[in-house]
């Protein structure tokens, strides 16, 4: 099998001849990895290639700050997203955690949200992800599309969690509008992605806690789930074989069938420290493939080399011959990560097929 037809085999549940390698780390741990690859000539196998998201026109960071960030003036080294979300900075020991200002927040209308100015995404970018796309296919390469954030997340980084769901919850027309505004623009990303050749697509909004799930099932299913379903069927109308990735950190096991009901077919990251891989696969794997299993709140950072490499066998076991499982670290690999690990997690993909 090539890289692509292996990648496809294993989120089909149709067998493989190799364990693909995927992580990511902050830049402290990627300068030490770089360091030892270069000492100990180590050579990362081919993977996925992900292809660029629609250029992206927004509003200026001065009429973001004029409009919606005056009243408490933003820190030093405040930055703001595409969708006006100013992000402080935050810890410096953790990479990605900043406070997040919501541009929202004060909202009590549907007209102030309708007259907000989110972020229009530029079609000519077609092209450019067309031939990307086309240049992994000829590798040999899957080429994905990531677009996580997609309906929740971007919502309540501009409205805040606790406004939104209350909105949700009092059944006000400001959440309909937000959602169903950023509903659209999510299907327009993904439709291109699909046009332009994707094999898979990477959605995703963080819906659960390390113990239990975000929001009621109920309150998921009225809200968020026909959402990402319409996001969902829009891409399978272009590309009905697109294997669409859906990733939530923590607990999320009551909200597995509504995700299996929207179109998902692989679950990222299934965070051993919020749910147990053996019995989700019990209870899914005959509809849903996954990726992810091994704990970046455990064994990367705390666990020896061979704690890793036993971790990557017993979980690809777990899946078994006909795989479902891409099997890599839950999230993004923090300082505290020993090289050491990152070297047991690739010679265990490479060793379990050999």
């Amino acid at each position: 099998m090539t890289c692509r037809e292996n990648y496809i085999s294993i989120a089909r549940r149709t067998g493989y001849d190799a364990v693909p390698v995927s992580f990511s780390m902050c830049p402290n741990l990627k300068e030490r990895f770089d360091a030892y690859r270069r000492e100990h000539d180590l050579i990362l196998p081919d993977g996925e290639g992900f292809l660029s998201d629609l250029p992206m026109e927004r509003a200026s960071d001065d009429a973001f700050i004029r409009a919606y960030y005056t009243d408490k003036p933003l820190k030093p080294g405040a930055t703001i997203d595409g969708w006006g979300v100013a992000h402080e900075p935050g810890s410096a020991f953790a990479y990605h955690m900043t406070y997040m200002r919501h541009p929202m927040e004060v909202f009590d209308s549907v007209e102030q949200i309708e007259a907000y100015p989110l972020p229009m995404f530029r079609s000519e970018g077609l092209a450019r992800q067309k031939a990307q796309a086309d240049a992994l296919h000829a590798a040999g390469r899957p080429a994905i599309g990531s677009m996580q954030c997609t309906i929740w997340e971007t919502a309540w980084y501009m409205r805040g969690m606790e406004n939104l769901m209350c909105d949700m919850m009092s059944e006000d027309p400001m959440a309909t509008a937000l959602l169903d505004r950023v509903t659209e623009l999510a299907a327009q990303r993904a439709v291109s992605f699909a046009r332009a050749g994707a094999d898979g697509l990477f959605l995703g909004d963080d819906i659960g806690m390390q113990r239990t799930i975000m929001m009621s099932e109920s309150l998921y299913g009225e809200w968020i789930q026909p959402r990402l379903k319409r996001v969902i069927d829009a891409a399978r109308a272009v590309n009905p074989q697109v294997l669409i990735f859906y990733h939530s950190c923590g607990h999320v096991t009551e909200l597995i069938p509504r995700l299996i009901e929207a179109g998902i077919d692989v679950l990222n990251p299934v965070q051993p420290e919020c749910m147990d891989f053996r019995e989700i696969h019990d209870m899914f794997g005959d509809r849903l493939s996954f990726h992810g299993t091994i704990g970046t709140q455990s064994v990367m950072p705390f666990g020896t080399p061979e704690d890793v490499r036993r971790t990557v066998f017993e979980n690809l076991d777990i899946a078994g011959k006909h795989g479902g499982l891409f099997v890599c670290p839950t999230h993004l690999l923090e300082p505290e990560v020993p090289v050491e690990n990152v070297v047991a997690y690739i010679r265990a993909c490479a060793d379990y097929c050999s």
